[in-house]
């Protein structure tokens, strides 16, 4: 499985949170899915109050490349 193709449009931090759960969805249910909907889930809460833009697309990147293998896994 491959990451969504709207990747490249991603930009913002909801705009990735959002594209992370779709991404989930295509993940088998149950444990696993759980698993990573709680993942994405606090790891946007750990970073909400960055405001960086430079760290921000650094963060983007990094989940977008993380979501890629996990998708490809």
């Amino acid at each position: 499985m491959s990451p969504l193709p709207q990747a490249e449009l991603v930009r913002s931090s909801l705009q990735l949170y959002r594209y992370l759960l779709r991404c989930c969805r295509r993940l088998p249910h149950g444990p696993v899915q759980q698993h990573y909907r709680h993942a994405i889930r606090q790891s946007f809460k750990v970073h909400a109050d960055e405001d960086d833009p430079e760290r921000i697309q650094q963060i983007i990147k990094r989940a977008i490349e993380d979501a890629d293998w996990v998708m490809n896994k």
